[in-house]
């Protein structure tokens, strides 16, 4: 709680944009889905987006902190506490998010009392859970009075193929939509994956030089810029899978991957597209690849910065582009759902093509949520650290009597 004191104005303004998120929430269950700008050509908006992007985020500090108990990474086991507690509150947040799409929040129960075991909604929800008993786990066994390496090790060796899990599921709950051109596909869960490991760590990389500043930890040089080598790597890594993905989609010129593509490169969601590409994966390699660069906290934090915001960009642009063309061949188009077309007739209740922008509500409940989850952050970590110092140290000590 130190850390929050110490900043006040900034607590303060965190403060005021989760209340004024609850009031927007409040107002939403209310009024209903209808106050988001969301509808039937267009059934997931930026709640859904934000989903995606925090199921990724998560990644990151899970793969860090089990990487140096798996692998015996000596230099990562000083920073997997905080990156533990970085990825329970991504894994917490993008549960939010699910709840807060749902609307009708108060119906949840009826996953329990009649499950669809063949939708991959359901095995989200399930790998979503695992992954957060997972990291519940984690941070019990090390910040516990008696820090036990061995069951440290053993749920490392969990985490590894959870994390893993957690974000392929995400990626076929597109990716195994048939009525959609630009979801249908093979490496959607590879993509996610690998998109989720660069936002991951550089949302780490941004937290642990936030709080190096604020004299928590101790980063050091040399461990920046072996996570920002990973880094690195993590970006080749997803730019070659994208790259795959429209090249596929690309050859065959077919009508519905020529549009899909024309959306992309020249369309609405264009500049999220170009942004990605330009400022989420090549300026960011241009910049880690390099040895020197990444001794300097100020283009590590640039670059990092630039992931994540590339990788939102990402999955605006891999969200709405198959919502603009909706495969309705032989159908009038699709109900709209608006409140216009609750009061008309004939052709006026149809749409031929998706359309959505994030309304107030979305966009306060969005910041609330954000705001809410950097409070619990930063009260975590500046709580635990100090408790857990001990313990993980004596972990690691005994561990590497043990090996």
């Amino acid at each position: 709680m130190e850390l929050l004191k110490k900043n006040k104005i900034a607590t303060g303004a965190l403060c005021i944009l989760a209340i004024a998120g609850l009031c927007a929430y409040v107002f939403q269950l209310m009024g209903g889905l209808g106050v988001t700008g969301m509808n039937n050509g267009t059934s997931w908006g930026l709640y859904i987006t934000m989903f995606m992007l925090f199921v990724g985020l998560s990644a990151g500090g899970l793969i860090v902190a089990s990487s140096a108990s798996v692998f015996h990474i000596e230099k990562f086991k000083k920073v997997a506490l905080p990156a533990v507690v970085l990825s329970t509150v991504c894994i917490c947040v993008a549960g939010l998010f699910v709840l807060i799409d749902l609307g009708g929040v108060y119906r949840i129960w009826r996953i329990f009392t009649g499950p669809n075991f063949m939708s991959p909604l359901l095995w989200d929800v399930c790998v979503i859970v695992c992954y957060l008993i997972i990291n519940i786990l984690y941070l019990y066994f090390m910040c516990s009075q008696k820090a036990d390496s061995k069951k440290v090790a053993v749920i490392s060796r969990f985490a590894l193929p959870i994390a893993i899990l957690v974000h392929s599921v995400t990626a076929w709950i597109f990716g195994l939509q048939i009525s959609r051109e630009g979801w249908y596909s093979a490496i959607m869960a590879p993509i996610f994956v690998a998109s989720a490991m660069d936002s991951g760590l550089a949302l780490l990389l941004i937290s642990l030089v936030a709080l190096e500043k604020a004299k928590l930890i101790k980063l050091g040089r040399d461990l920046m810029a072996s996570l920002a080598g990973l880094l690195a790597t993590c970006i080749a890594v997803d730019a070659f899978f994208i790259g795959c993905e429209v090249l596929t989609v690309a050859y065959p010129q077919t009508a519905g991957g020529a549009q899909l593509l024309g959306e992309m490169f020249s369309g609405a969601t264009a500049p999220f597209f170009w942004f990605e590409v330009a400022a989420g994966l090549i300026v960011p390699f241009c910049i880690l690849v390099f040895a020197k660069n990444r001794q300097r906290t100020g283009l590590v934090m640039g670059a990092s910065v630039l992931v994540v915001l590339g990788v939102l960009c990402k999955r605006i642009w891999l969200l709405f582009t198959s919502f603009i063309h909706p495969n309705m061949a032989g159908a009038p188009g699709i109900s709209s759902g608006s409140s216009v077309a609750a009061h008309s007739s004939g052709i006026d209740i149809w749409s031929t093509a998706g359309s959505y922008a994030p309304t107030p509500v979305e966009i306060l409940v969005v910041l609330g949520v954000i705001s809410l989850a950097s409070l619990v952050y930063l009260a975590l970590v500046s709580k635990l650290i100090e408790g857990g110092k001990v313990a993980v140290s004596t972990a690691a000590a005994s561990e590497a009597q043990a090996s």
